[in-house]
């Protein structure tokens, strides 16, 4: 039985030490959104250095979210076996020394290899961070609080990724924006050991390989047929590696039922506020990603924004989102989870709606109130959502808990665009198949908007004007229906967390 003064020890409020280790915790998280983003706006200049194909680029592109969605589940297991604050510094050891070679990369295939070591280092820094707010944050109140200013963390760097990434690209060689990661990976390795305590299960076995290979199986293929279903549509290649992923996927879950230490604990996914909050975070993933994907795209192509003011542009809704990060879990305090989370919700769906009003003569404002509203709405499930996936998992398996919740963001984000996507495609295609434009016009320019204004560049004056319009307009209704696509899959987050999270009681209590 626990004693009183064990569950006082278990349950002890931080201090200036503790919040210190927070800041340094943040580093890696903080780094780790910027590198998402910042290196499309590098695309065209290292494609243009390095002589990179088309094929070469989106390997390029794509292989560091891979590896990241790959090894997150085994990593966050790893680091209960080994010591969370030892892998969280193995990688952020590995992620510096592999940024330089990434940005020093000779040839296209160098900074591929490059990305990819990135990518697996990258899958120890997400868990090991969270898992160790669970050891410095034992009371509830602070706990949730820890998590909104990690998610404040996260939210900013993917803001300020285009804003930096822009201004470095303007003044120095793509390969500048890798070294960001240099000084921020120092300051962690020497600042860890001073400010994070270490945490290992004591009582886990030996880490099963087996588990670890059909994790990454599973993954892999999963990830790239969404992202495959997204470009091509349903074509053989990726509905094989779908169904290759899901056999897999079929065998790591038949054996971790047999392990007395498996590498994931299916159990957990017996805790109702687990598996809602961990479900209702996959969908928000699914119904945003998508959406600030065709923000960025509506800003640069119809409304020819440049990429530096579009991060600008996103500065209003990422101010709303910190503010929100750290005054949900305060709301939470007083009010259920449920119902925080749910009227923040209701919020998102009503700025996604100001984005179905969103026309081709001039839809920024409305959309910027949209984007604003839409941060607003889905800070307090990231948030707390996140909080309730760590804490609802035991002590000793808090990063592998904290791995399956960004693995989940993974595929949220992964099937956002496959989804959104879809539907965006097929309705410009509809609506470009009925504008008269005329034989000169190529095939690829009726299928999206970019190959449209390239081609408009080739074109004679009217015609090309004639084709501008028409593509601008068939994006616009593309947004406008992707947004009523993205309403919905809201409405069945909300319906979730309503169903799941309506008998957690507020935040200490």
């Amino acid at each position: 039985m626990t004693t009183t003064d064990e569950r006082a020890s278990e349950t002890r409020r931080a201090g200036g030490r503790e919040w210190a280790g927070l800041a340094v915790l943040a580093l890696p998280v903080l780094l780790l959104a910027l590198d998402l983003n910042v290196l499309h706006l590098a695309a065209p200049m290292l494609a243009a250095d390095l002589g990179a194909d088309s094929t070469q680029l989106l390997w390029v592109l794509d292989i560091y979210g891979f590896m990241i969605a790959g090894f997150l589940v085994t990593m966050g297991t790893l680091g209960d076996r080994i010591g969370r604050r030892k892998l969280l510094l193995i990688g952020a050891a590995a992620f510096g020394a592999a940024s330089v070679v990434a940005a020093y990369a000779p040839t296209t295939e160098a900074l591929i290899a490059a990305r990819a070591l990135l990518g697996v280092a990258g899958a120890t820094l997400m868990p090991s961070t969270l898992g160790l707010i669970g050891n410095l944050f034992t009371d509830p109140k602070q706990r949730s609080l820890a998590i909104g200013v990690w998610m404040m963390a996260f939210i900013g760097g993917s803001a300020v990724g285009p804003i930096v990434g822009g201004v470095m690209l303007e003044h120095f060689w793509w390969g500048s924006v890798f070294l960001l990661g240099v000084p921020v990976m120092a300051l962690l390795l020497v600042s860890g050991p001073l400010l994070l305590p270490e945490y290992r299960n004591e009582t886990a076995g030996r880490l099963d390989l087996v588990s670890a290979v059909l994790a990454l199986a599973t993954l892999l293929p999963v990830i790239y047929g969404i992202k495959e279903l997204a470009k091509d549509g349903l074509t053989a290649v990726p509905l094989s590696a779908l169904a290759v992923g899901l056999a897999f996927g079929a065998l790591f879950a038949r054996r971790q039922r047999r392990l007395d230490d498996p590498l994931v604990d299916l159990g957990l996914f017996r805790y109702r506020a687990f598996t809602a909050a961990l479900t209702a975070l996959l969908l928000c993933l699914v119904a945003m990603s998508g959406m600030l994907m065709l923000f960025v795209q509506f800003l640069q192509m119809v409304e020819d924004v440049s990429p530096l003011e579009t991060g600008l542009w996103m500065l209003p809704g990422v101010a709303a989102s910190i503010a929100v990060a750290v005054a949900a879990p305060m709301a939470a305090r007083r009010f259920r989870p449920a119902a925080v989370i749910g009227v923040g919700l209701a919020v998102a769906a009503g700025g996604l709606l100001l984005f179905t009003q969103v026309d081709a003569s001039g839809g920024l404002a409305v959309l910027v109130a949209g984007t604003v509203l839409m941060f607003l709405g889905t800070t307090p499930l990231t948030v707390l959502g996140t909080d309730l996936v760590v804490g609802s998992a035991p002590k000793e398996r808090a990063s592998s808990a904290a791995s399956l919740s960004e693995t989940a963001a993974e595929l949220g984000a992964a099937l956002s665009i496959a989804v959104v996507g879809s539907i965006v495609t097929a309705v410009y295609s509809g609506q470009m198949a009925d504008a008269a434009l005329g034989e000169a016009v190529p095939g690829e320019a009726r299928d999206n908007l970019a190959a449209a204004l390239t081609a408009a560049e080739r074109l004679p004056a009217d015609q090309a004007a004639g084709l501008l319009e028409a593509g601008r307009a068939a994006f616009t209704e593309a947004l406008n229906a992707g947004a009523l696509a993205a309403v919905a899959i809201l409405a069945a987050a909300l319906a979730i967390t309503l169903a799941g999270l309506r008998r957690v009681p507020p935040i200490g209590r």
